[in-house]
């Protein structure tokens, strides 16, 4: 019996309601750690996440890339062998293998040496080979286009992972040992309930091993691999050298606490904007051609200026309210990390969507040597300003890193597919957010003081002076909000 694959539409929407769900898990987690973990356990805590994912990023050798890539949609019991043997098995025991030898090495370092490894260095370590796992089960069941299993994996993985997490954090140790214990578990279910779903539908063969398909896997995968980890030396390397230069995980709790709330953020503009826009634009593009590309940026580019100016200007005035009703007047040094950081991820889709386009003509290693000169940028950056301002440098240091990345995208984007932001919108965006924060500022929001007051009454007061004039000033806005289907597609 054939298997029914849904619609495009119809992945869009699970996959948009899949992100929700688990964004709402990081809004009830973020309350309750930076209650209950002080600045030097969530400290440790950024820190290890920071090498952890820069290792789980290596041990998967990019083959994550070539599973959904090379997927064999339509191939008989044979060529379906081959694909699951040399591009999944073989993969995994290679990444597991070269994940023995490392730990076998640190741990002969650690026994070695005066001070040995911490145990949330160990827990941590043990969570890659999951990790792996898990990713390239999820791969399979994205390329099998089982958007609802993958789906529910995920949220299931999520909301297990925030119970247990918490209820270690709460019933054993307020650690970031009892952290990294909770996500061992849950790491260890889910490679489990992965296993049961995915690898049962993989026919290995030791007959179909062979070489070459594994190494076209590689020479596909690096460059992406390589990519991701400059990805994520921007996001996340200002952890380890504030640790290596301030000698003080508390400094590092500071800014992983600002910023971890502020990928929020991120995830409802980017990750949400990027699902819907990316396979819109490389429809448009193929089958359309540039000008109807452009003409896509043009009717996506133009609520969104008006959207991530006013997110802006929100952050700018009460986002310091948002972080201290979150997680506590304890926390107050990492609101400024939060707003800062907060408008970066508001304001960058704008230069970065304009600038869309090098992945359109698979320009995948022109997008490595920007990805890697803005963590070069950020490091150097650091190295300047964390010795002169503490916490506040990396935050400087990595707005202007992000900046630099969304101005060398529209740089070097081909000409024909460059768009940006329509100057009138942005002028008006612009000026309205200068308005609304002027106000907002000088009334000190009419004297209120509770937070989450504040935080209310900034919504009429970006109503009155923000959206209802930008709707007045601009009629392509008031068309967009008449017609929304028919202008993002």
């Amino acid at each position: 019996m054939t298997r029914s694959i849904p619609s495009v539409a119809v992945h869009y929407l699970r996959y948009s309601v899949g992100s929700f769900l688990v964004l709402i898990a990081g809004f009830v987690s973020f309350p309750i750690l930076t209650r209950l973990l002080d600045n030097t356990q969530y400290g440790i805590l950024g820190y290890f996440d920071t090498w952890i994912g820069l290792a789980l990023g290596v041990a998967k050798l990019g083959a994550q890339h070539s599973i959904l890539r090379y997927y064999p949609h339509n191939a008989d019991a044979r060529g379906m062998a081959s694909f699951a043997t040399n591009l999944v098995l073989i993969p995994a025991v290679v990444s597991f293998g070269l994940w023995v030898l490392a730990t076998s090495i640190l741990a002969v370092v650690s026994w070695l040496s005066p001070e040995p490894f911490s145990m949330v260095f160990w827990f941590a370590l043990l969570t890659i080979p999951l990790g792996v796992s898990t990713s390239f089960s999820e791969m399979v069941l994205r390329a099998r286009e089982q958007s609802m299993l993958t789906v529910l994996l995920r949220v299931v993985a999520r909301w297990l992972e925030l119970v247990l997490i918490l209820g270690a954090v709460e019933l054993i140790a307020r650690s970031a040992l009892a952290v990294y214990g909770g996500r061992l578990i849950s790491a260890t279910v889910m490679m489990a309930i992965y296993a049961w779903f995915v690898w049962r539908h993989l026919p290995f063969r030791r007959s179909a091993m062979q070489g070459q398909p594994f190494f076209e896997s590689v020479r596909y995968g690096f460059p992406l691999l390589v990519t991701e980890l400059a990805g994520v030396a921007l996001i996340s390397i200002d952890r380890v050298m504030l640790k290596f230069m301030t000698h003080d995980y508390a400094e590092v709790g500071v800014y992983t606490i600002g910023y971890s709330l502020a990928m929020t953020v991120s995830i409802f503009l980017n990750a949400t904007l990027y699902e819907a826009f990316n396979p819109v634009a490389n429809r448009v593009y193929e089958t359309e051609g540039p000008a109807a590309l452009r003409a896509l940026k043009d009717r996506v580019l133009l609520p969104m200026v008006y959207c991530s100016f006013a997110i802006a200007a929100g952050l700018w005035v009460v986002g310091s309210d948002a972080l201290l009703a979150l997680s506590g007047p304890t926390k107050a040094a990492s609101a400024p990390v939060f707003v800062l950081i907060g408008i970066n991820y508001a304001l960058f889709p704008i230069l970065d969507l304009g600038g869309y386009g090098l992945l359109l003509q698979k320009r995948s290693m022109l997008i490595l040597l920007l990805t890697a000169a803005a963590a070069v940028l950020n490091v150097a950056l650091n190295l300047v300003l964390i010795p002169k301002m503490g916490v506040m440098g990396a935050v400087y240091a990595t707005f202007i890193s992000y900046g630099a990345l969304g101005v060398s995208h529209c740089v070097f984007c081909p000409k024909h597919l460059l768009r940006l932001p329509d100057l009138r919108a942005t002028l008006s965006a612009v000026g309205l957010a200068i308005l609304l924060i002027a106000v907002a500022r000088g009334t000190d929001l009419f004297g209120i003081t509770s937070h989450w007051g504040r935080m209310a009454a900034m919504v009429p007061l970006t109503i009155v002076l923000y959206v209802l004039p930008a709707l007045l000033l601009d009629g392509r806005l008031r068309a967009f909000i008449k017609f929304p289907r028919a202008q993002a597609v």
